[in-house]
């Protein structure tokens, strides 16, 4: 078979690892891609969100089987196009999709079918958002209805930095249209949990859970990143409460979508917040996180391709997804001064024991010479029996890797260990 998977970073490279397993996968192919991942895959020069010249290219190249990984080209169709092409594809829609695509219309959503989630109120109009700031409940968290890179979520601690992070979305164009609607909504407390699931719009299948540290710095310091690192399983989804978010939260997603002809087929993900009145649902995204899938994929013992195939001719159901019971740290090397301005173009070196796990995100291959050419330089995973040991093995690892200006947390799992104690 020949596999194309759309996208470049570290996401996409664990999806093409797991997939190799896969004796049928002859030759998988990366649009883009990066330099780091031309050892498994072959990279082709296309954006991710090129549509036009994606299609072009499975069609010239006899693709058997698309996965289309980032929220960009969901968003805009990419599924839609291939299909139409006759290619099949891993993914959602375009009018699925919008889960992650719009905030306004994913909390109207979870309020229309009684999804839990954060109490909120949207707007279109500056000035009555800052009316509405004048009383509300403080803290308060303001989003920005469209895709933002990760960051168009901002935590406001005072009602000045609240008004300060509307004029900045509405006026500034911070997140350019992204921002023409917002929502503000009431913050929620509690731990965080990251849930991936399969779903063919039938039947749900989560994935592992998994504890992501989103801020830059240790102790969760810092400016909202990407991510900065994760854990799975995350020890605070007990299975009482994965029976709960199954019957209050994922199954009503899937039949809510199906309600409004828009069923999703696809990795869709949960961010909870296990908060003291139950777990709530904090956003939706339409395909699988980063880094949170470099620490699932490498615990999943049933074959990748065949549950997405499965999924997207809707036979789910009679496919087996299984989890190993063992435990899983990711580390993410960064370039020193990420989330905001870094250097690029240095080498990264790393021996050969840590490579099965190394996941690549943002490197170019120059003269033979694998450089930085990204914030989030590149992921670093451990499977160990126990998140202690996991934990252990991924920083050990992470000194086998190097390359100037690089930084990462050196607290990735502390948390989720003393949540182990509790």
């Amino acid at each position: 078979m020949k596999i194309m998977v759309i996208g470049g970073g570290g996401r996409e490279h664990a999806i093409i690892k797991k997939i190799k397993e896969n004796k049928e996968a002859e030759t998988i192919y990366a649009l883009p891609g990066n330099g780091g991942m031309e050892k498994d895959a072959v990279c082709v020069d296309i954006p991710a969100t090129d549509i036009e010249k994606a299609v072009e290219f499975a069609k010239n190249n006899n693709i058997d089987f698309a996965v289309v990984a980032p929220d960009d080209p969901l968003v805009l169709g990419m599924v839609d196009a291939l299909e139409k092409a006759g290619v099949p594809c891993f993914g959602p829609r375009a009018n699925a999709a919008i889960i992650e695509g719009s905030k306004v219309f994913s909390k109207n959503l979870m309020k229309k079918y009684n999804i839990p989630t954060a109490e909120y109120e949207v707007f279109s109009d500056m000035d009555k958002a800052l009316s509405y700031l004048e009383t509300a409940p403080i803290p308060t968290v303001i989003k920005a209805d469209g895709l933002a890179l990760g960051k168009g979520v901002i935590i406001a601690e005072t009602r000045q930095e609240a008004k300060e992070a509307v004029i900045s979305m509405m006026k500034d164009k911070k997140f350019g249209k992204s921002g023409e609607n917002i929502v503000i909504e009431e913050f929620l407390t509690g731990p965080e949990v990251s849930v991936l699931t399969f779903t063919d719009g039938n039947v749900v299948k989560p994935m592992i859970s998994s504890m992501d540290h989103k801020r830059a710095l240790d102790g969760d310091k810092g400016l909202n990143t990407g991510g900065m690192g994760t854990v799975a399983p995350n020890p605070y989804y007990t299975d009482d409460i994965a029976k709960r978010c199954m019957d209050e939260i994922f199954i009503p997603t899937i039949k809510a979508m199906n309600s409004e002809g828009r069923t999703f087929k696809g990795c869709l993900y949960f961010g909870l917040m296990l908060t003291p009145k139950g777990p709530k649902v904090i956003e939706y995204n339409c395909r699988f996180g980063d880094p949170e899938t470099q620490v699932v994929l490498p615990l999943l013992e049933t074959d990748l391709l065949t549950i997405m195939m499965a999924v997207s001719k809707g036979e789910l159901e009679n496919t087996q997804v299984k989890f190993s019971d063992n435990s899983a740290c990711c580390v993410i090397m960064a370039s020193k001064g990420y989330p905001l301005s870094y250097e690029k173009g240095f080498e990264i070196t790393f021996k050969k024991d840590v490579e099965k796990y190394t996941y690549i995100a943002g490197a170019k291959l120059e003269d033979g010479k694998l450089l930085t050419n990204g914030g989030r330089v590149l992921g670093v995973t451990a499977v160990e029996p126990t998140l202690e040991e996991a934990i252990k093995s991924a920083y050990e690892k992470v000194k086998s890797v190097s390359f100037a200006n690089a930084f990462y947390r050196k607290d990735i799992g502390t948390r989720a260990l003393k949540a182990k104690e509790i």
